[in-house]
């Protein structure tokens, strides 16, 4: 038989729903569609590595949002660095340093839980406060020794898996220097932000004392990429590159001062903030960034959306709503900026 999201199924969709009321499921309907996806899987590919790959993609996902879960109340930066940074050098006590002012202003920190830069942000935020999300490798990638007795410790298979727990987890990212893996999350990290596909967070480079680092390859985007139009002046409101800790930390936690979250539903930004704005503000905030609010539409406080019923923890923040054009995503940045000095 030809199976179908749709119920049409006759005895399949009889069975299947005698599973999840057995199960005793959260969300019913969500979860018949997986299994409709999976069935589907499971006639339309016969290719055992395919089958395989998804099944593993499905087990470490689930776990990821069961690990995390728990701690959806308290907001987490995400840490890359190298692996091969010893804990004699300065990025490494650096690193010690932002990560313990992280967990004093409230934060928590994600490291791939491997050595160098990442055990430095774990062994900063102490393990009550840490994330690992590790990767099979064939060479470094034991969990360092302050996560590697933690229950906040998950092992991927699949960088692709990894990498969506890094960014989905995550209300802001650092970068220290580091080797191919840490320019890759860097860069990537930009690109979901600049194309909207990740929403807005703080993204922060913390170079070495010298500027020997971040200070460089900020000369190169300037000097090569912008020169040759490739991305927009606007793009350089996407990231921070500062050489201190400190102001690191300070950068993200200012970003959350009035700005909480935001999501789209269907045409309209909701921008979720911890303290409503008033009339006055809003119109500053019209003038100076009508660049990048629709023709004929303004900006407007409101309570919850109704589609906003699947996140029933942040129901009760005031929204600020508005028809972003989807294109200026760095003057986005500088539009919450500006919001969090109010």
């Amino acid at each position: 038989m030809k199976i179908s999201f749709k119920r049409t199924n006759g005895h399949l969709d009889e069975l299947i729903d005698e599973i999840l009321q057995v199960a005793d499921v959260n969300h019913p309907e969500i979860i018949r569609e997986m299994v409709i996806s999976a069935l589907k899987t499971g006639q339309e590919n016969d290719y055992l590595a395919d089958l395989k790959m998804l099944r593993a993609t499905m087990k470490e996902m689930r776990y990821t949002s069961k690990l995390f879960s728990s701690y959806r109340d308290r907001k987490k930066v995400t840490i890359f660095g190298s692996a091969r940074t010893t804990e004699q050098e300065e990025s490494y006590q650096k690193c010690v340093t932002f990560s313990r002012q992280l967990v004093r202003l409230g934060y928590m920190v994600i490291t791939g839980g491997g050595p160098g830069i990442m055990q430095a942000g774990n062994e900063g935020a102490g393990p009550e406060n840490s994330f690992a999300v590790n990767i099979r490798l064939p060479f470094e990638q034991e969990t360092n020794p302050v996560m590697e007795n933690s229950t906040n410790t998950i092992t991927y298979k699949y960088f692709f898996n990894r990498k969506v727990a890094f960014l989905k987890e995550a209300d802001a990212v650092a970068l220290f220097p580091g080797g191919f893996g840490t320019l890759d999350e860097a860069l990537e990290t930009l690109t979901l932000i600049q194309t909207g596909k990740n929403p807005p967070i703080p993204l922060v480079l913390i170079d070495d004392d010298d500027g020997s680092y971040w200070e460089p390859w900020f000369a190169f985007i300037k000097n090569v990429l912008l020169k040759r139009g490739l991305i927009s002046g606007e793009d350089f409101s996407l990231f921070t590159i500062t050489r201190d800790p400190f102001e690191a930390a300070q950068v993200i936690n200012d970003f959350y001062r009035v700005y909480h979250s935001s999501r789209w539903i269907g045409p309209t930004f909701v921008v979720r903030l911890n303290k409503p704005l008033v009339q006055s503000q809003i119109d500053i905030l019209e003038q100076e960034f009508s660049e990048i609010i629709e023709p004929g539409t303004h900006l407007t406080m409101t309570s919850a959306l109704p589609e906003e019923q699947d996140q029933p923890d942040l129901l009760d923040l005031p929204r600020l709503t508005l028809r972003f054009n989807r294109r200026n995503y760095g003057l986005l940045k500088a539009f919450l900026r500006r919001l969090n000095a109010f």
